[in-house]
């Protein structure tokens, strides 16, 4: 479908462009801020890539499925930009943000319990050392999960599909950056406020190489609040924007 064929496009240039910097043109030159030194090796890429093609297959799906429903009248989705205001179409971007990043934590967690693991997660969590392309590397199961998002942000509130687009924006940008491998974030973050509330890709790159703790996406408050955040997080945080050229 035509969310598929736009799902797997945006994936493709920000994953894409994301590789050629980290991997390809600036290798070198940030290197020490390569979170696992080493690099993940050709295979590991191009399992996340085959994976990453068949997720937006399933994002196509239920994206096409829920604009049906929309044009059913069963949904708060709107067309018209003057239905709710801008001030509405700027807060819903927002708003959706935050309740996805409550979604992803729970849903995260469940599919980490033992009985769910292998069936849901466990194909992602082949990526010990992820690139860009693990953003999308999901089972089928994980990506109707992911893709769930849509469905649930267009029945809570009224959204316009332009500012559901934005939020797919700000949703890719900060996924890709996650599973970079780089930590870009100044060294000061972890001592500021901001430090308490963002996620940085320490924090998930963590996750992957230890299966426990850190399960949010773009905030840190939910694992702050449920005790889930990985012991040595801040340590391995400033060990990484502390090194030596």
């Amino acid at each position: 479908s035509a969310i598929a064929l736009e799902n797997a496009v945006r994936y493709t240039i920000f994953a894409g462009v994301a590789w050629l910097l980290g991997y390809v043109w600036l290798r070198q030159r940030w290197a020490k801020r390569k979170i696992v030194p080493a690099y993940p090796t050709r295979a590991d890429v191009w399992r996340e890539v085959r994976l990453s093609l068949t997720t937006v297959l399933f994002y196509g799906l239920v994206g096409a499925a829920t604009v049906w429903a929309a044009r059913q009248g069963w949904t708060q989705l709107y067309w018209r930009f003057d239905a709710h205001g801008w001030g509405w179409f700027v807060a819903s971007i927002g708003l959706t943000i935050v309740v996805h990043d409550a979604y992803f934590y729970w849903t995260h967690r469940l599919i980490h319990h033992p009985k769910l693991f292998r069936l849901f997660h466990g194909l992602h969590h082949e990526s010990h050392n992820p690139s860009p392309w693990a953003a999308y590397c999901f089972s089928p199961l994980e990506a109707v999960i992911q893709a769930g998002i849509f469905p649930l942000a267009v029945l809570l509130m009224p959204i316009h599909p332009g500012a559901f687009g934005l939020f797919m924006l700000w949703q890719i940008t900060f996924n890709v950056a996650g599973h970079t491998g780089y930590e870009f974030h100044a060294k000061w973050l972890m001592d500021s406020w901001l430090g308490k509330f963002l996620n940085t890709p320490t924090n998930h790159i963590q996750h992957h190489e230890s299966f426990r703790g850190n399960f949010g996406l773009y905030f840190n408050y939910w694992d702050r609040l449920m005790g889930t955040n990985h012991q040595d997080y801040a340590a391995r945080f400033r060990e990484v924007t502390t090194r030596s050229p």
